[in-house]
């Protein structure tokens, strides 16, 4: 199965990206996650199960470690994907 995770953390920074973000967007980076997009208001990937649920874990645990006062995220199956 396939997943894909969209997410932002909080509080957001207009001027320069905040630790949480950066610390974040690392994690995700270095999941082994396909298509992954990182942007100023929000982020995606995409890989298979264990590889999203278990960057989900760590971004969810990094975010707060790194200031984060808010995670919003939602993971959906990818349609057409065995």
């Amino acid at each position: 199965m396939r997943l894909r995770v969209e997410f932002t953390t909080e509080p957001f920074d207009l001027d320069e990206p905040p630790a949480h973000a950066v610390a974040v967007r690392e994690v995700v980076q270095g999941a082994g996650l396909d298509k992954v997009d990182v942007g100023p208001f929000g982020n995606t990937a995409e890989g298979g199960a264990d590889q999203v649920l278990g960057a989900v874990d760590a971004l969810l645990r990094k975010a707060l470690e790194t200031g984060a006062t808010r995670v919003s995220l939602q993971v959906n199956v990818v349609e057409g994907e065995g």
